[in-house]
């Protein structure tokens, strides 16, 4: 799973996911990207998942890029554990969301193989999704 190799504080408050994405908007590297449309948290699990639903459909051919880490804690009290006593202790990382963001690109395979492999990897995620070319963006 993918989490920071340290961070300066370990918890972090929750925050708040207003607007749209102003950084990592636009294709950068591959020919093709899946971009989110709404705002939500994406687990370190769910971005393996959808890594690794990608990979397998476009058979290890080409190049993909991941464009989201998860370096925010997110924080939880063990179970059946009573209120109060502070909060809990980190126990996963989440990439923030916002709509308009690149998640993944590829490039290096046949347009329709890799439209494909992107629709299969949007399925492992928790926010809706949609696929663009670099052509589109322009």
């Amino acid at each position: 799973m993918l989490q920071p190799a340290r961070t300066k504080y370990r918890k972090t408050q929750k925050g708040k996911m207003r607007g749209s994405a102003y950084r990592g908007s636009s294709i950068s590297f591959g020919t093709i990207a899946i971009q989110a449309t709404e705002r939500g948290w994406m687990t370190s699990r769910q971005i393996e998942a959808a890594r690794i639903a990608l990979t397998r459909h476009i058979k290890r051919g080409g190049r993909v890029w991941i464009r989201v880490f998860p370096d925010k804690p997110v924080c939880k009290k063990p179970l059946e554990t009573r209120m109060g006593k502070g909060k809990g202790s980190p126990d996963h990382y989440v990439a923030v969301i916002k709509p308009g963001r690149i998640l993944y690109e590829v490039d290096g395979v046949d347009l329709d193989i890799a439209r494909e492999a992107l629709r299969r990897a949007g399925h492992k995620l928790p926010i809706k999704t949609k696929i663009i070319t670099r052509e589109e963006e322009l």
